[in-house]
């Protein structure tokens, strides 16, 4: 694969752009103002703020803006994250133009009428209504919230009820001005559209947006507190989720943690706790394993569900897997096909254009540089089965489990 080509211009605003065959373009705008740098009386005003910036600008209304990329047969969308929010299209590659237009024109001009924003207030309280109405959904959130207890990256991106119904045109206005600005923007696209036509179409669109953010640096987080609590939260199935503390974006330990979460209960249908609770005991229909990272710090966690009667049974093996790790170093055999394994699923993920430039975009906006294969390969590579061990041993000993279980009511 072509190398992408990153541009920072002397403002801080960056471009990553991949020339790639192909009839769709794709583009994103990421700007560093997830729902962590929200303040601590605003919890999800950036989710409120995702909805309603589609609403209109100062020269289109809501239904002229969100038919700009549409009526052509493309997409327009938006998500936010918690160290993140993004402004997307994918659209024939002919009206590049018009989206860089389009996505400049949202993030500069948005007018936030009175009228539109309740409205997305009710559409956002049925969003939150059909989570609590999910423990699968529910319980991962409700871990990551427990496990940061008191910080923001433990607040739910959506918000609550409570706190929505009290955000204003001010409100979003002021987060706008505070992080929809050049220095804190990352711009992503990969088309078959040159580097030189769409620089000079950001060049020409982006001019009116603000240079410099003035939001207030983030808290980090510090002093976790290891947890255990049972709920009854379930209706048919029950859910638990283990985990703990993990190396953050810019540990060293980051892509050995990938790995070993990958081996545990990756999306492989031959991942360690799929072969263990699915395939040998036949106890869970579901494990997964993730590991999230964030600026600085992460969490690994592995979800099980499963019925009541067996979930015990699935936490103790999840438990013995987590401790094998820990006290056998995993065969050179199985490292090396482990390694294989992790590089071929990055292949299949990077075959898709509108996953690349979600990649791009995330990466240099977290690293502000985007690795090349060979590098990722090379420190995929580089990893020992005794470094995969002292992994285990440092974030998932006894004394570090976090569980959260949601059994039947």
């Amino acid at each position: 694969m072509t190398e992408p080509t990153c541009y920072e211009y002397p403002n801080g605003l960056q471009l990553v752009h991949l020339e790639s065959e192909g009839e769709v373009g794709h583009l994103g705008f990421f700007f560093r103002a997830g729902s962590r740098f929200e303040n601590e009386d605003k919890v999800g005003l950036a989710h409120f703020l995702e909805h309603c910036v589609f609403k209109g600008t100062t020269k289109r209304n809501a239904i002229q803006t969100i038919s700009r990329i549409d009526e052509v047969g493309g997409e327009l969308n938006a998500y936010t994250a918690k160290e993140e929010l993004c402004l997307h299209a994918s659209f024939p590659k002919a009206y590049t133009s018009r989206a860089i237009e389009l996505l400049s024109d949202i993030a500069i001009n948005p007018i936030f009428p009175e009228k539109e924003l309740e409205k997305e207030k009710e559409i956002i309280l049925d969003e939150i209504n059909s989570y609590l109405d999910s423990p699968y959904e529910k319980i991962f959130d409700d871990f990551e919230e427990e496990l940061f207890k008191g910080h923001a990256l433990g607040n739910n991106i959506l918000g609550k009820k409570d706190g929505l119904s009290h955000f204003t045109r001010a409100d979003l206005q002021s987060f706008v001005r505070s992080y929809f600005t050049k220095d804190n923007l990352v711009v992503s696209f990969v088309g078959d559209i040159s580097f030189g036509k769409v620089k000079k179409w950001l060049d020409q669109f982006i001019q009116k947006m603000p240079d410099k953010s003035i939001h207030i640096p983030v808290k980090e987080f510090k002093g976790n507190q290891v947890f255990q609590s049972t709920r009854k939260e379930a209706n048919y199935q029950a859910h638990a989720i283990i985990g703990g503390m993990a190396p953050s974006y810019k540990d060293n330990d980051r892509i050995p943690m990938s790995l070993l979460m990958n081996m545990l209960g990756g999306p492989a249908l031959n991942s360690s706790l799929n072969l263990l609770l699915r395939e040998k005991h036949v106890l869970a229909y579901g494990v997964e394993a993730n590991y999230v990272p964030y600026m600085d710090v992460g969490f690994w966690q592995i979800y099980v569900g499963s019925e009541s009667k067996n979930l015990k049974k699935s936490i103790s093996i999840i438990k013995k897997e987590l401790k094998r790790m820990q006290t056998k170093p995993v065969s050179e055999r199985r490292l090396k096909k482990a390694k294989q394994q992790l590089k071929g699923q990055m292949a299949l993920s990077m075959d898709v254009n509108s996953s690349l430039m979600h990649s791009f975009g995330k990466s240099l906006l977290t690293f502000g540089q985007i690795d090349t294969i060979h590098e990722i390969h090379k420190s995929i590579d580089a990893i020992s089965a005794s470094q995969l061990s002292d992994l285990a041993k440092e974030y998932m000993s006894k004394d570090e489990l976090s569980v959260l279980i949601f059994d039947v009511k």
